[in-house]
């Protein structure tokens, strides 16, 4: 049975413990969540969650149709690969030295990474883009020496002007 990657967004109550029980449903169903995000939207009674885990198309339908029932979840919408825009952020810190900081500043404006502080010892960047993008990034500085690095969640959106809390059918 092939997995997909899916990405699911779930508009919630922005209150006490509704990200819990969201997440609680995916562990009680054996799902593991590959990445979480969660903000407070343009309306601050109300959250969005992004969640991308690997499943497959009947899994994917079970997730969707238990979310639904949850108390405080409004909307949830699978947000499809090709008509959505996919952003991740990446901090990290590498070490510096005399002889790598060229190298680490030029792979850094390759991939439009901003250098966040720049010390003798160490170089701290911010990386925003694709999965790939990210991935590729780290394995570009991992001979450096990576000393920490903190990598958020995919956050997603459908592109052009349409709001999908009010355009996709529930």
């Amino acid at each position: 049975m092939t997995k997909d990657k899916i990405i699911i967004a779930i508009y919630v109550d922005n209150k006490f413990g509704v990200l819990s029980r969201v997440t609680a449903m995916f562990t009680r169903r054996g799902f593991n969540i590959d990445s979480l995000t969660v903000g407070e939207t343009e309306s601050p009674e109300y959250s969005r969650i992004t969640i991308t885990l690997s499943a497959a198309k009947t899994d994917k339908d079970q997730v969707v149709s238990q979310l639904r029932k949850l108390y405080n979840v409004k909307k949830v919408v699978v947000l499809s690969g090709e008509d959505c825009i996919k952003r991740e952020l990446l901090l990290i810190k590498v070490k510096n030295s005399e002889e790598n900081r060229p190298v680490i500043l030029e792979t850094a404006n390759i991939f439009r990474a901003k250098v966040i502080d720049l010390g003798e010892e160490a170089i701290s960047l911010e990386v925003t883009g694709d999965s790939q993008k990210i991935d590729g990034f780290i394995q570009n500085v991992r001979v450096y020496g990576i000393i920490e690095m903190c990598r958020t969640g995919i956050v997603a959106l459908d592109r052009g002007s349409i709001n999908i809390w009010s355009n996709h059918e529930d």
